[in-house]
């Protein structure tokens, strides 16, 4: 008997040896070979490029100089077109004609001003075909551009111009009810001092609540019901739309539907293949993950040519630095994308046999690790969902409370209760730039006991999550309407409680037929205190190895000011016309008729 177990033991152990694969890193996404910065540029500004309509949108053009027809790449901006000046210089002396065009109604372009107008559609198409048409294009078009300018692009390819070839769409945010300027139906506070800022032709750097430039009035403001009266408090936020964000509340309403690219038959006019990145960090991070499937799904372009995406450890504004709310992480954080979109559009506007169609389709930065990952697909073949449930003895509330998390189901549980009050609400992060700065510590609001608290023990091994996180769970209210908050957490063994990511959900917009998933066209009001459940897609993912001794944490809250505007907890159906705030009592279940717990992307260790 002895023996048997001394030959398995060997047998293991030459196992292990020989056939033990090691962590499948990867290198970061590689730019390869790609065409030289071989011209000299010229210039010529404040150009007009007609529209359909008669308005004429103004333009910078950036071409090498050289004798011949060159492909172009567009972009279109409402945050100045003098602003993308550095990049197109660089890309016109690697052999590209580079437009940069002010957005309808900004600064010196033509006509009224509307971020979420469908004009903008129809000009994202005139502007492709009519760079196509001149001297100095060969007829093919792409275009690239951040934030705003991924909108841009996903709005014109979703009308099919036929010169246009690819699209670089980079930390570009989905429909607005998804994210901006409503995540799952709860409005944020930062879009809110967006409006401010963009109200008008030319942007606004004073005033409570300017974007980027917040003033000691803003959290005041945000105190003040109700919410379609900020244009009063705000004189710079009176606008012809900012009353339509307000009024119409779902993505149902016209405003919204009229601007929409995210349905499946807008994916299927577009052909084009797209290459998009953002960062775990990115306050538009859900925007490149839902293209990225659907156009796997209902997308125009071919197989051969399949959507691409990259994810990184960084926020909003990608690819600068490799430390982000204090964390360092490494070397490679920190890649040549310029370099890989040069050899995007290289393959896709000069024809050039490049192998770009051979890279892995998805690249994933791994926190933690410090290394990246590449796959054929999304989320990684390999993820094993896994289950992790909430348990407690009834007293969850703060970090110091009894909530735990772990992989066995509960049994007979009390429910945890908190109190959220909407004059007290739970505190968020203090995010810097208004967006997510980092992996922000965030110990401090978990001391509150309107925050529900659920720690796994010290991890004895390391634990590797990499993908999307859903939280399925059981929860009443006394109120008619509330929100309810979920984030992951990093806790390491010094104390620190590092902000990975979180969901959140307004209760009246779950789909009671869904199992209570997110539906921004469905208002359902709630019975107040019957349990309800509820699944909540994290609005942000994560890459992150939780490392041994760490812990994983779970919080729960239905408040997280000032990155949400507060939910009153009103049986209105818009908020943004209710008058006052209004306490709940919350409840979260976990025993064994209402299991709650989150599904986390567990990615087996060595694999």
């Amino acid at each position: 008997m002895q023996l048997r177990k001394l030959i398995r033991l060997y047998l293991i152990l030459l196992a292990n040896i020989l056939f033990v694969t090691p962590f499948a890193s990867a290198q970061p996404p590689n730019a390869g070979k790609y065409s030289t910065a071989q011209y000299e540029v010229i210039e010529k500004r404040d150009q007009d490029a007609p529209m359909r309509d008669g308005i004429k949108l103004k333009i910078d053009i950036f071409r090498p100089k050289a004798e011949g027809r060159f492909p172009a790449i567009l972009q279109i901006t409402p945050y100045n077109k003098n602003g993308g000046a550095t990049r197109a210089r660089k890309f016109a002396a690697h052999g590209f004609v580079v437009v940069n065009v002010d957005s309808r109604g900004r600064f010196e372009s033509g006509g009224e001003w509307d971020p979420f107008t469908p004009k903008h559609k129809a000009d994202g198409y005139d502007a492709v075909e009519w760079v196509a048409k001149q001297s100095w294009c060969n007829g093919n078009v792409g275009m690239y551009g951040l934030s705003y300018m991924g909108w841009t692009q996903w709005w014109t390819a979703s009308q099919t111009p036929p010169s246009l070839k690819a699209i670089v769409p980079e930390v570009a945010p989905p429909d607005h009810f998804y994210n901006c300027p409503y995540q799952n139906g709860i409005l944020i506070c930062w879009m809110v001092d967006w409006a401010g800022s963009m109200s008008g032709r030319n942007p606004y750097s004073r005033g409570p609540g300017a974007y980027g430039g917040f003033s000691v009035n803003r959290e005041e403001d945000y105190n003040k019901l109700p919410y379609i009266n900020l244009e009063k408090t705000r004189n710079h936020l009176q606008t012809t739309w900012w009353r339509k964000w307000i009024e119409q509340n779902t993505a149902q309403g016209e405003y919204w539907k009229a601007i929409s690219y995210q349905t499946p038959e807008s994916y299927a006019k577009i052909n084009v293949p797209s290459l998009a990145i953002t960062g775990w960090f990115d306050a538009d991070y859900p925007g490149a993950p839902m293209n990225y499937l659907a156009m796997k799904k209902y997308g125009g372009t071919p197989a051969s040519r399949r959507p691409r995406m990259v994810i990184g450890p960084w926020y909003h504004i990608i690819n600068t630095q490799r430390v982000a709310a204090g964390v360092d992480f490494g070397e490679e954080a920190i890649i040549d994308w310029d370099g890989y979109v040069i050899r995007w559009f290289d393959f896709h506007l000069k024809g050039i046999k490049n192998g770009v169609l051979n890279d892995p389709p998805v690249h994933v930065f791994v926190m933690g690790r410090n290394k990246w990952r590449t796959a054929n697909d999304w989320p990684l073949p390999q993820t094993q969902f896994t289950k992790y449930y909430l348990h407690s003895a009834g007293k969850a509330n703060s970090s110091s409370g009894n909530g735990s998390l772990s992989t066995k189901p509960p049994l007979d549980e009390s429910p945890d209760k908190y109190v959220y009050d909407p004059k007290h609400p739970t505190p968020s992060a203090d995010f810097k730039t208004g967006h997510i700065d980092g992996p922000v510590d965030i110990r401090k609001s978990a001391e509150r006991s309107d925050v529900l608290v659920y720690d796994t023990p010290e991890l004895t091994e390391d634990v590797e999550i990499v993908g999307p996180i859903t939280a399925r769970f059981f929860a009443s209210t006394s109120a008619h309407d509330t929100d309810w908050m979920i984030r992951i957490v990093d806790v390491y063994p010094d104390g620190r409680a590092l902000f990975l990511g979180e969901g959140v959900m307004r209760a009246r917009h779950r789909d009671p037929e869904k199992h209570g998933a997110f539906n921004p066209n469905k208002l359902s009001k709630l019975e107040p205190n019957q349990s309800c459940e509820y699944t909540i897609e994290f609005c942000r993912a994560t890459g992150n190895l939780f490392k041994r001794g760490h812990r994983i944490r779970i919080e729960i809250s239905s408040s997280y000011f000032t990155y949400y505007l507060r939910n009153p907890n009103s049986d209105n159906d818009n908020i943004g016309l209710v008058t006052k705030f209004q306490s709940a009592n919350q409840t979260i279940f976990h025993d064994s008729e209402r299991p709650s717990h989150i599904v986390l992307p567990v990615i087996p260790i060595g694999k």
